[in-house]
C-alpha cells in the first residue's frame, strides 16, 4: 500500500510547527505522521552556507544531479573528440 500524498501547504505547516519548538513526538502523533516522513521534511529545509550563500538540501541534491549529468556529457564529448581526431 502506498502512503498518503500530502500537500505542500501541509508540509510547510508541519515545518513551521517544528520551528516554533513544538516537540516532534507531539506533531507526529497529532497529524499521524511517521518519524521517517517527519524528519525527511524537516531535513529538507535545513540549509548549508557556502561563500555567504544558503542552499537547502533539495537545492544541493539538484546541483549534484546536474554535476553528474554534466560530467557524463563531458565524457561523451571527449570520446567523440578522440574519434573525430583520429580521422
Amino acid at each position: 500500500m502506498k502512503g498518503k500524498k500530502h500537500s505542500e501547504e501541509f508540509k510547510q505547516m508541519i515545518i513551521e510547527l517544528a520551528a516554533s519548538g513544538k516537540p516532534p513526538s507531539q506533531i507526529m502523533r497529532e497529524y499521524g505522521l511517521s518519524s521517517s516522513v517527519y524528519y525527511k521534511w524537516i531535513n529538507s529545509t535545513k540549509s548549508v552556507t557556502v561563500d555567504e550563500q544558503k542552499f537547502t538540501a533539495k537545492e544541493v541534491k539538484a546541483m549534484k544531479r546536474e554535476i553528474a549529468r554534466l560530467k557524463e556529457e563531458n565524457e561523451i564529448l571527449k570520446k567523440a573528440m578522440t574519434i573525430f581526431a583520429g580521422r
